[in-house]
Protein backbone atom coordinates (compact mmCIF):
# COMPACT_ATOMS: atom_id res chain seq x y z
CA UNK A 1 0.00 0.00 0.00
CA UNK A 2 0.96 3.11 -1.15
CA UNK A 3 0.73 5.28 2.48
CA UNK A 4 2.45 1.77 4.01
CA UNK A 5 3.22 3.31 7.59
CA UNK A 6 6.56 0.94 8.01
CA UNK A 7 7.50 1.81 4.31
CA UNK A 8 7.51 5.30 5.50
CA UNK A 9 9.16 4.99 8.92
CA UNK A 10 11.85 3.65 6.63
CA UNK A 11 11.97 6.03 4.05
CA UNK A 12 12.06 8.99 6.75
CA UNK A 13 15.05 7.42 8.78
CA UNK A 14 17.30 6.79 5.52
CA UNK A 15 17.11 10.61 5.31
CA UNK A 16 18.11 10.62 8.87
CA UNK A 17 21.25 8.45 8.78
CA UNK A 18 22.67 10.40 5.19
CA UNK A 19 22.17 13.73 6.44
CA UNK A 20 25.25 13.76 8.71
CA UNK A 21 27.52 12.27 6.19
CA UNK A 22 26.60 15.49 4.09
CA UNK A 23 28.50 17.90 6.40
CA UNK A 24 32.18 17.83 7.89
CA UNK A 25 34.37 15.65 8.33
CA UNK A 26 32.50 13.21 6.60
CA UNK A 27 32.37 15.92 3.76
CA UNK A 28 29.78 13.88 1.07
CA UNK A 29 28.61 17.19 -0.05
CA UNK A 30 26.93 15.52 -2.91
CA UNK A 31 25.04 13.74 -1.32
CA UNK A 32 23.18 16.57 0.08
CA UNK A 33 21.33 17.21 -3.57
CA UNK A 34 19.07 13.59 -2.91
CA UNK A 35 19.53 13.49 0.97
CA UNK A 36 15.74 14.59 1.19
CA UNK A 37 14.45 12.49 -1.83
CA UNK A 38 13.79 9.25 0.85
CA UNK A 39 11.77 11.64 3.04
CA UNK A 40 9.87 13.07 0.05
CA UNK A 41 8.92 9.99 -0.99
CA UNK A 42 7.60 8.73 2.55
CA UNK A 43 5.35 11.84 2.60
CA UNK A 44 3.46 10.66 -0.45
CA UNK A 45 0.03 9.39 0.58
CA UNK A 46 0.55 10.69 4.04
CA UNK A 47 -1.67 13.41 5.49
CA UNK A 48 -0.16 16.34 7.15
CA UNK A 49 -0.12 14.61 11.13
CA UNK A 50 1.44 12.03 10.07
CA UNK A 51 4.54 13.67 7.84
CA UNK A 52 4.63 15.90 10.80
CA UNK A 53 5.63 12.23 13.00
CA UNK A 54 7.57 11.56 9.97
CA UNK A 55 9.39 14.58 9.69
CA UNK A 56 10.82 14.94 13.57
CA UNK A 57 11.72 11.37 13.09
CA UNK A 58 13.58 12.27 10.16
CA UNK A 59 15.19 15.59 12.34
CA UNK A 60 15.43 13.78 15.48
CA UNK A 61 18.18 11.35 13.45
CA UNK A 62 19.75 13.74 11.51
CA UNK A 63 20.36 16.39 14.08
CA UNK A 64 21.33 13.44 16.64
CA UNK A 65 24.01 12.43 13.87
CA UNK A 66 25.10 15.61 13.06
CA UNK A 67 25.50 17.15 16.61
CA UNK A 68 26.39 13.73 18.55
CA UNK A 69 29.50 16.12 20.14
CA UNK A 70 27.34 17.51 22.41
CA UNK A 71 27.63 14.65 24.94
CA UNK A 72 31.20 15.61 25.17
CA UNK A 73 30.94 19.16 25.94
CA UNK A 74 28.77 18.62 28.48
CA UNK A 75 30.14 15.46 30.19
CA UNK A 76 33.83 15.39 29.51
CA UNK A 77 34.00 19.08 30.13
CA UNK A 78 30.83 20.18 31.80
CA UNK A 79 31.46 17.47 34.21
CA UNK A 80 27.39 16.23 33.67
CA UNK A 81 26.95 12.59 34.24
CA UNK A 82 26.44 11.08 31.59
CA UNK A 83 22.78 9.80 31.39
CA UNK A 84 21.96 14.07 32.03
CA UNK A 85 24.49 14.32 29.10
CA UNK A 86 22.49 12.35 27.14
CA UNK A 87 18.97 13.51 28.00
CA UNK A 88 20.13 16.91 27.00
CA UNK A 89 21.31 16.08 23.33
CA UNK A 90 17.94 14.24 23.29
CA UNK A 91 15.81 17.05 24.34
CA UNK A 92 18.25 19.33 21.83
CA UNK A 93 18.04 17.25 18.30
CA UNK A 94 14.33 17.10 19.54
CA UNK A 95 13.71 20.24 19.56
CA UNK A 96 15.84 20.48 16.38
CA UNK A 97 13.83 17.78 14.75
CA UNK A 98 10.66 20.07 14.95
CA UNK A 99 11.82 22.29 11.93
CA UNK A 100 12.24 19.33 9.79
CA UNK A 101 8.29 17.90 10.87
CA UNK A 102 6.92 21.27 10.32
CA UNK A 103 8.58 21.14 6.66
CA UNK A 104 7.23 17.76 6.29
CA UNK A 105 3.76 18.55 7.23
CA UNK A 106 3.83 21.79 5.58
CA UNK A 107 4.83 19.97 2.25
CA UNK A 108 2.24 17.53 2.81
CA UNK A 109 -0.23 19.93 3.12
CA UNK A 110 0.90 21.66 0.20
CA UNK A 111 0.83 18.10 -1.90
CA UNK A 112 -2.94 18.66 -1.63
CA UNK A 113 -2.43 21.68 -4.21
CA UNK A 114 0.05 22.65 -7.35
CA UNK A 115 2.55 23.64 -4.99
CA UNK A 116 4.02 21.29 -3.34
CA UNK A 117 7.91 21.06 -4.65
CA UNK A 118 8.12 24.75 -5.90
CA UNK A 119 7.23 25.77 -2.40
CA UNK A 120 9.26 22.90 -0.37
CA UNK A 121 12.80 25.20 -0.94
CA UNK A 122 11.04 28.48 0.29
CA UNK A 123 9.51 26.53 2.91
CA UNK A 124 13.14 24.79 4.41
CA UNK A 125 14.55 28.29 3.91
CA UNK A 126 12.21 30.07 6.11
CA UNK A 127 12.72 27.20 8.77
CA UNK A 128 15.93 27.42 8.60
CA UNK A 129 15.81 31.33 9.30
CA UNK A 130 13.34 30.86 11.62
CA UNK A 131 16.11 28.77 13.60
CA UNK A 132 18.92 30.94 13.13
CA UNK A 133 17.29 33.59 15.58
CA UNK A 134 13.97 31.64 17.70
CA UNK A 135 15.39 31.29 21.68
CA UNK A 136 18.70 32.94 20.53
CA UNK A 137 19.22 30.94 17.68
CA UNK A 138 21.32 27.51 16.45
CA UNK A 139 21.73 27.35 13.29
CA UNK A 140 24.20 24.54 12.80
CA UNK A 141 24.72 22.03 10.10
CA UNK A 142 22.36 24.48 7.95
CA UNK A 143 22.06 21.96 4.45
CA UNK A 144 23.72 25.33 2.67
CA UNK A 145 26.84 24.10 4.71
CA UNK A 146 27.30 21.34 3.04
CA UNK A 147 28.37 22.56 -0.15
CA UNK A 148 31.12 24.94 1.07
CA UNK A 149 33.63 22.69 -0.77
CA UNK A 150 31.73 23.05 -4.02
CA UNK A 151 33.24 26.58 -4.78
CA UNK A 152 31.04 27.19 -7.99
CA UNK A 153 27.73 26.92 -6.36
CA UNK A 154 28.00 29.07 -2.97
CA UNK A 155 29.00 32.22 -4.68
CA UNK A 156 25.52 33.18 -4.93
CA UNK A 157 25.68 33.57 -0.84
CA UNK A 158 26.80 37.21 -1.36
CA UNK A 159 23.60 37.91 -2.51
CA UNK A 160 21.40 35.31 -0.62
CA UNK A 161 23.45 34.24 2.77
CA UNK A 162 23.42 30.86 3.25
CA UNK A 163 20.09 30.44 2.50
CA UNK A 164 20.56 30.40 -1.27
CA UNK A 165 22.63 27.45 -1.26
CA UNK A 166 19.88 25.74 0.92
CA UNK A 167 17.37 26.49 -1.00
CA UNK A 168 18.99 25.23 -4.82
CA UNK A 169 19.87 22.08 -2.89
CA UNK A 170 16.51 21.73 -1.63
CA UNK A 171 14.84 22.86 -5.00
CA UNK A 172 16.84 20.18 -6.89
CA UNK A 173 15.95 17.30 -4.24
CA UNK A 174 12.32 18.43 -4.63
CA UNK A 175 12.55 18.38 -8.55
CA UNK A 176 13.85 14.66 -7.62
CA UNK A 177 10.98 13.22 -6.36
CA UNK A 178 8.50 14.85 -7.81
CA UNK A 179 9.73 13.18 -10.68
CA UNK A 180 10.26 9.89 -9.26
CA UNK A 181 6.88 9.82 -7.57
CA UNK A 182 5.57 10.38 -11.08
CA UNK A 183 7.66 7.20 -12.84
CA UNK A 184 6.53 5.52 -9.87
CA UNK A 185 2.73 6.06 -10.30
CA UNK A 186 3.34 5.10 -14.04
CA UNK A 187 5.26 1.95 -13.19
CA UNK A 188 2.69 0.65 -10.85
CA UNK A 189 0.14 1.53 -13.72
CA UNK A 190 -1.73 3.91 -12.61
CA UNK A 191 -2.51 6.74 -14.53
CA UNK A 192 -0.11 9.33 -13.52
CA UNK A 193 -1.08 13.09 -13.42
CA UNK A 194 0.69 15.65 -16.20
CA UNK A 195 4.33 15.00 -16.06
CA UNK A 196 5.84 17.06 -14.04
CA UNK A 197 7.35 20.52 -15.11
CA UNK A 198 7.44 23.21 -12.89
CA UNK A 199 9.95 22.08 -10.55
CA UNK A 200 12.09 20.09 -12.81
CA UNK A 201 12.43 23.53 -15.31
CA UNK A 202 13.19 25.62 -11.71
CA UNK A 203 16.26 23.13 -10.95
CA UNK A 204 17.59 23.14 -13.71
CA UNK A 205 16.90 27.54 -14.30
CA UNK A 206 18.63 27.95 -10.62
CA UNK A 207 21.68 25.54 -10.93
CA UNK A 208 22.30 27.54 -14.38
CA UNK A 209 22.15 30.56 -12.72
CA UNK A 210 24.53 29.88 -9.74
CA UNK A 211 26.80 27.64 -11.41
CA UNK A 212 26.99 30.39 -13.99
CA UNK A 213 27.60 33.32 -11.51
CA UNK A 214 29.91 31.14 -9.73
CA UNK A 215 32.21 30.71 -12.34
CA UNK A 216 32.26 33.83 -13.68
CA UNK A 217 32.90 35.65 -9.94
CA UNK A 218 35.72 32.65 -9.48
CA UNK A 219 37.43 33.96 -12.91
CA UNK A 220 38.25 37.38 -11.33
CA UNK A 221 39.47 36.37 -7.68
CA UNK A 222 41.12 38.86 -5.75
CA UNK A 223 45.01 39.36 -6.25
CA UNK A 224 47.16 39.40 -3.33
CA UNK A 225 50.53 41.18 -4.86
CA UNK A 226 52.77 44.16 -6.11
CA UNK A 227 49.73 47.68 -5.86
CA UNK A 228 47.34 45.69 -3.75
CA UNK A 229 46.62 45.62 -0.28
CA UNK A 230 46.93 42.70 1.94
CA UNK A 231 48.06 41.80 5.05
CA UNK A 232 50.54 39.19 6.54
CA UNK A 233 49.34 36.95 9.67
CA UNK A 234 50.68 34.98 11.92
CA UNK A 235 48.32 32.64 13.92
CA UNK A 236 49.13 30.55 17.00
CA UNK A 237 47.44 27.14 17.99
CA UNK A 238 48.92 25.94 21.33
CA UNK A 239 46.78 22.63 21.60
CA UNK A 240 46.18 23.42 25.56
CA UNK A 241 44.27 20.57 26.97
CA UNK A 242 40.93 21.80 28.36
CA UNK A 243 41.79 20.11 31.36
CA UNK A 244 44.78 21.88 31.86
CA UNK A 245 43.81 25.46 30.59
CA UNK A 246 42.73 27.09 33.83
CA UNK A 247 44.71 24.97 35.81
CA UNK A 248 47.28 27.06 37.73
CA UNK A 249 49.40 24.50 37.88
CA UNK A 250 50.03 24.67 34.23
CA UNK A 251 50.03 28.54 33.91
CA UNK A 252 54.02 28.43 33.38
CA UNK A 253 53.81 25.71 30.82
CA UNK A 254 50.94 27.45 28.93
CA UNK A 255 52.92 30.68 28.50
CA UNK A 256 55.99 29.05 27.47
CA UNK A 257 54.48 27.55 24.55
CA UNK A 258 52.89 30.44 23.08
CA UNK A 259 56.30 32.07 23.34
CA UNK A 260 57.82 29.36 21.61
CA UNK A 261 55.23 29.64 18.73
CA UNK A 262 55.24 33.65 18.83
CA UNK A 263 58.85 33.54 17.98
CA UNK A 264 58.14 31.07 14.62
CA UNK A 265 55.34 33.29 13.53
CA UNK A 266 56.63 36.42 14.19
CA UNK A 267 59.27 36.74 11.40
CA UNK A 268 57.66 39.57 8.83
CA UNK A 269 53.94 39.56 9.73
CA UNK A 270 51.87 42.41 10.49
CA UNK A 271 49.85 40.50 13.10
CA UNK A 272 50.09 37.75 15.46
CA UNK A 273 46.68 36.32 16.53
CA UNK A 274 46.19 33.47 19.90
CA UNK A 275 42.88 31.79 19.94
CA UNK A 276 39.37 32.53 22.23
CA UNK A 277 40.72 32.65 26.06
CA UNK A 278 44.36 32.18 25.16
CA UNK A 279 46.12 33.48 28.53
CA UNK A 280 45.62 31.05 31.80
CA UNK A 281 44.88 34.49 33.69
CA UNK A 282 42.33 37.57 33.10
CA UNK A 283 44.79 39.78 31.24
CA UNK A 284 43.70 43.17 32.98
CA UNK A 285 44.00 41.63 36.65
CA UNK A 286 47.37 40.22 36.91
CA UNK A 287 49.98 42.55 36.59
CA UNK A 288 52.94 39.86 36.40
CA UNK A 289 51.81 37.52 34.15
CA UNK A 290 50.29 40.61 31.99
CA UNK A 291 53.96 42.01 31.53
CA UNK A 292 55.00 38.74 29.94
CA UNK A 293 52.91 39.00 27.32
CA UNK A 294 53.14 43.10 26.77
CA UNK A 295 57.10 41.99 26.75
CA UNK A 296 56.60 39.30 24.62
CA UNK A 297 54.96 42.03 22.27
CA UNK A 298 57.85 44.14 22.43
CA UNK A 299 60.40 41.87 21.76
CA UNK A 300 58.98 40.95 18.52
CA UNK A 301 57.35 44.33 17.85
CA UNK A 302 54.02 42.84 16.26
CA UNK A 303 50.64 44.18 16.82
CA UNK A 304 49.28 40.72 18.70
CA UNK A 305 45.66 39.93 18.98
CA UNK A 306 44.50 37.40 21.67
CA UNK A 307 41.57 35.94 23.88
CA UNK A 308 41.24 36.70 27.87
CA UNK A 309 38.19 37.43 29.36
CA UNK A 310 37.84 40.42 31.02
CA UNK A 311 36.38 41.07 34.83
CA UNK A 312 33.61 43.64 35.12
CA UNK A 313 31.32 44.93 38.10
CA UNK A 314 27.27 44.80 38.25
CA UNK A 315 26.34 48.21 40.16
CA UNK A 316 25.48 46.55 43.24
CA UNK A 317 29.36 45.23 43.45
CA UNK A 318 28.88 41.45 42.09
CA UNK A 319 31.68 40.66 39.30
CA UNK A 320 30.65 39.19 35.86
CA UNK A 321 32.92 38.57 32.77
CA UNK A 322 33.32 39.28 29.32
CA UNK A 323 34.70 37.25 27.01
CA UNK A 324 36.92 39.24 25.09
CA UNK A 325 39.71 40.02 22.15
CA UNK A 326 42.34 42.23 23.02
CA UNK A 327 44.70 44.06 20.39
CA UNK A 328 47.92 45.30 21.63
CA UNK A 329 50.21 47.26 19.65
CA UNK A 330 54.09 46.86 19.17
CA UNK A 331 54.58 49.00 22.04
CA UNK A 332 52.22 46.84 23.78
CA UNK A 333 49.61 49.54 24.03
CA UNK A 334 46.14 48.45 24.32
CA UNK A 335 44.72 49.15 20.74
CA UNK A 336 41.64 48.13 20.92
CA UNK A 337 39.08 45.36 22.64
CA UNK A 338 35.82 43.32 21.21
CA UNK A 339 33.54 41.61 23.91
CA UNK A 340 32.09 38.66 22.29
CA UNK A 341 28.19 39.51 21.53
CA UNK A 342 26.61 36.44 20.75
CA UNK A 343 27.02 34.19 24.14
CA UNK A 344 27.08 30.26 24.01
CA UNK A 345 23.48 29.26 26.17
CA UNK A 346 24.64 26.84 29.06
CA UNK A 347 28.44 27.27 27.65
CA UNK A 348 28.65 30.85 28.83
CA UNK A 349 25.79 31.98 30.76
CA UNK A 350 22.38 29.75 31.62
CA UNK A 351 19.33 30.87 30.34
CA UNK A 352 16.17 31.10 33.27
CA UNK A 353 19.02 30.20 36.07
CA UNK A 354 16.03 29.89 38.75
CA UNK A 355 14.38 27.21 36.95
CA UNK A 356 17.38 25.28 35.31
CA UNK A 357 19.52 25.35 38.50
CA UNK A 358 21.05 22.23 38.20
CA UNK A 359 23.05 22.95 35.01
CA UNK A 360 24.97 24.94 37.02
CA UNK A 361 28.47 22.60 36.44
CA UNK A 362 28.19 23.18 32.72
CA UNK A 363 29.66 26.80 33.42
CA UNK A 364 31.96 25.58 36.38
CA UNK A 365 35.53 27.15 36.53
CA UNK A 366 34.44 29.29 34.01
CA UNK A 367 32.01 31.72 35.52
CA UNK A 368 29.14 33.71 34.35
CA UNK A 369 29.51 35.92 31.10
CA UNK A 370 27.59 39.24 29.95
CA UNK A 371 27.38 39.90 26.26
CA UNK A 372 29.41 42.74 24.78
CA UNK A 373 27.34 45.26 22.91
CA UNK A 374 29.12 47.08 20.01
CA UNK A 375 30.61 45.55 16.53
CA UNK A 376 34.04 47.06 17.35
CA UNK A 377 36.29 47.94 14.13
CA UNK A 378 39.60 47.12 14.92
CA UNK A 379 42.97 48.69 13.33
CA UNK A 380 46.74 47.38 12.30
CA UNK A 381 49.08 49.30 11.00
CA UNK A 382 50.66 47.36 7.65
CA UNK A 383 54.66 47.15 7.78
CA UNK A 384 54.31 47.77 3.92
CA UNK A 385 53.51 51.07 3.57
CA UNK A 386 53.95 51.28 -0.34
CA UNK A 387 50.84 48.46 -0.58
CA UNK A 388 48.92 50.32 1.95
CA UNK A 389 49.42 53.77 1.41
CA UNK A 390 50.39 54.04 5.43
CA UNK A 391 46.65 53.34 6.02
CA UNK A 392 46.11 50.58 8.69
CA UNK A 393 44.14 47.65 7.77
CA UNK A 394 40.61 47.68 10.04
CA UNK A 395 38.83 44.20 10.94
CA UNK A 396 36.31 42.54 12.85
CA UNK A 397 36.62 39.77 15.24
CA UNK A 398 34.04 37.33 15.95
CA UNK A 399 34.36 34.87 19.05
CA UNK A 400 33.94 30.95 18.60
CA UNK A 401 29.99 30.50 18.32
CA UNK A 402 29.35 33.99 16.68
CA UNK A 403 30.90 32.97 13.14
CA UNK A 404 27.45 30.55 12.53
CA UNK A 405 25.88 33.92 12.56
CA UNK A 406 25.46 35.19 9.57
CA UNK A 407 24.01 38.65 10.34
CA UNK A 408 27.03 39.37 13.29
CA UNK A 409 29.54 38.38 10.86
CA UNK A 410 27.91 41.12 8.29
CA UNK A 411 27.71 43.65 10.72
CA UNK A 412 31.17 44.21 10.67
CA UNK A 413 31.71 44.03 6.88
CA UNK A 414 28.96 46.67 6.80
CA UNK A 415 30.95 48.99 9.03
CA UNK A 416 34.34 48.59 7.16
CA UNK A 417 36.03 45.62 8.30
CA UNK A 418 38.52 44.67 5.35
CA UNK A 419 39.23 41.22 6.77
CA UNK A 420 37.73 39.33 9.47
CA UNK A 421 39.16 37.44 12.38
CA UNK A 422 37.40 34.34 14.66
CA UNK A 423 39.21 32.88 17.22
CA UNK A 424 38.10 29.76 19.15
CA UNK A 425 38.76 27.11 21.53
CA UNK A 426 37.75 23.97 20.44
CA UNK A 427 38.66 21.73 22.18
CA UNK A 428 35.34 21.41 24.22
CA UNK A 429 34.14 18.87 21.30
CA UNK A 430 36.95 16.31 21.56
CA UNK A 431 37.73 14.49 18.96
CA UNK A 432 34.70 14.61 16.69
CA UNK A 433 33.61 16.23 13.46
CA UNK A 434 32.78 19.57 15.31
CA UNK A 435 35.55 21.34 14.87
CA UNK A 436 35.10 20.62 11.43
CA UNK A 437 31.86 21.71 10.73
CA UNK A 438 32.94 24.77 12.60
CA UNK A 439 35.72 25.60 10.26
CA UNK A 440 33.68 25.10 7.28
CA UNK A 441 31.16 27.37 8.27
CA UNK A 442 33.77 29.97 7.99
CA UNK A 443 33.94 29.55 4.57
CA UNK A 444 30.21 30.94 3.71
CA UNK A 445 31.24 33.82 6.04
CA UNK A 446 34.00 34.92 3.84
CA UNK A 447 31.62 34.68 0.58
CA UNK A 448 28.91 36.31 1.68
CA UNK A 449 30.25 39.54 2.97
CA UNK A 450 34.03 39.04 0.23
CA UNK A 451 36.29 39.32 3.08
CA UNK A 452 39.03 37.07 4.10
CA UNK A 453 39.19 35.55 7.02
CA UNK A 454 42.31 34.47 9.39
CA UNK A 455 41.12 31.66 12.69
CA UNK A 456 43.30 31.19 15.27
CA UNK A 457 41.87 27.58 17.32
CA UNK A 458 43.28 26.72 20.50
CA UNK A 459 43.47 22.59 19.60
CA UNK A 460 42.66 23.74 15.40
CA UNK A 461 41.48 23.55 12.16
CA UNK A 462 42.85 26.78 12.64
CA UNK A 463 43.96 28.48 8.80
CA UNK A 464 42.97 31.59 6.03
CA UNK A 465 40.08 31.36 3.80
CA UNK A 466 40.01 33.99 0.61
CA UNK A 467 37.04 35.89 -0.20
CA UNK A 468 35.79 33.47 -2.13
CA UNK A 469 35.44 30.81 0.43
CA UNK A 470 39.02 29.05 -0.64
CA UNK A 471 40.98 27.38 2.03
CA UNK A 472 43.98 28.62 1.37
CA UNK A 473 45.47 27.09 4.90
CA UNK A 474 44.32 24.28 7.71
CA UNK A 475 46.04 22.73 10.08
CA UNK A 476 45.31 19.75 11.75
CA UNK A 477 43.70 19.09 14.90
CA UNK A 478 45.03 18.48 18.12
CA UNK A 479 48.72 19.55 16.91
CA UNK A 480 50.45 22.57 18.03
CA UNK A 481 51.63 24.75 15.12
CA UNK A 482 52.34 28.26 14.34
CA UNK A 483 51.53 29.31 10.60
CA UNK A 484 51.65 32.33 8.37
CA UNK A 485 49.90 33.56 5.48
CA UNK A 486 48.71 36.63 3.41
CA UNK A 487 45.43 37.78 2.80
CA UNK A 488 44.17 40.43 0.72
CA UNK A 489 42.19 43.52 2.02
CA UNK A 490 38.87 44.67 1.00
CA UNK A 491 36.20 46.70 1.58
CA UNK A 492 33.41 45.32 -0.99
CA UNK A 493 29.94 45.50 0.30
CA UNK A 494 28.13 42.62 -1.44
CA UNK A 495 24.84 43.08 -2.31
CA UNK A 496 24.00 40.71 1.60
CA UNK A 497 26.35 42.69 3.45
CA UNK A 498 23.69 45.59 2.64
CA UNK A 499 21.21 43.96 2.95
CA UNK A 500 21.62 41.13 4.87
CA UNK A 501 18.74 38.19 5.26
CA UNK A 502 16.11 39.94 2.28
CA UNK A 503 16.41 36.32 0.35
CA UNK A 504 15.31 34.40 3.74
CA UNK A 505 12.44 37.26 4.34
CA UNK A 506 11.28 36.72 1.20
CA UNK A 507 11.52 33.01 1.19
CA UNK A 508 9.28 33.48 4.60
CA UNK A 509 6.61 35.66 3.20
CA UNK A 510 5.76 33.13 0.09
CA UNK A 511 5.64 30.39 2.45
CA UNK A 512 2.89 32.15 4.44
CA UNK A 513 0.96 32.84 1.77
CA UNK A 514 1.32 29.21 0.04
CA UNK A 515 0.01 28.43 3.38
CA UNK A 516 -2.45 30.45 3.72
CA UNK A 517 -3.73 29.56 -0.08
CA UNK A 518 -3.84 25.79 0.84
CA UNK A 519 -5.87 26.85 3.98
CA UNK A 520 -8.49 29.16 2.47
CA UNK A 521 -8.51 25.97 -0.67
CA UNK A 522 -8.39 22.62 1.41
CA UNK A 523 -10.06 23.71 4.68
CA UNK A 524 -8.68 21.85 8.42
CA UNK A 525 -10.41 18.67 7.03
CA UNK A 526 -7.42 17.88 5.07
CA UNK A 527 -5.02 17.92 8.10
CA UNK A 528 -6.67 14.26 9.38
Amino acid sequence: MRGSLLRQIVLACVTGILYPLCFPDFDLGWLAWVVLLPVHLALDGAAPRRAFWLGWLTGLIAFAGTMYWVVTAMHLYGKLPTALSYTAMLLLTAYLGLYVAIYAASVSWLRKTAFAFTGAPFIWVALEWLRTYLFSGLPWALLGYSQYQWLSVIQIADHTGVYGVSFLVVLVNAALAELALWTLERRRGQTPGTFPRLSPAAAVLGMAIALLYGLWDLGHPPQVGEGTRSISIGLVQANIDQAQKWDVAYRRATLDRYARLTARAADGTDLIIWPEAATPFLFEQEPEYRGEVTALVRKHGVPLLFGSPALRYYPNGRPYLLNSAYLLSPDSRILGRYDKRHLVPFGEYIPARTILFFLDKLVEGIGDFEPGTVPTILEVPLKSRDASGGLPARFGVVICYEVIFPDVVREFAKRGAEFMVTITNDAWYGVSSAPYQHFGMVVLRAVENRVAFARAANTGISGFIDPQGRILVATTIFSEQAITGQIPLGRTRTFYTRYGDVFAYTCAIITGLLLLAAQLRLGRSEWR
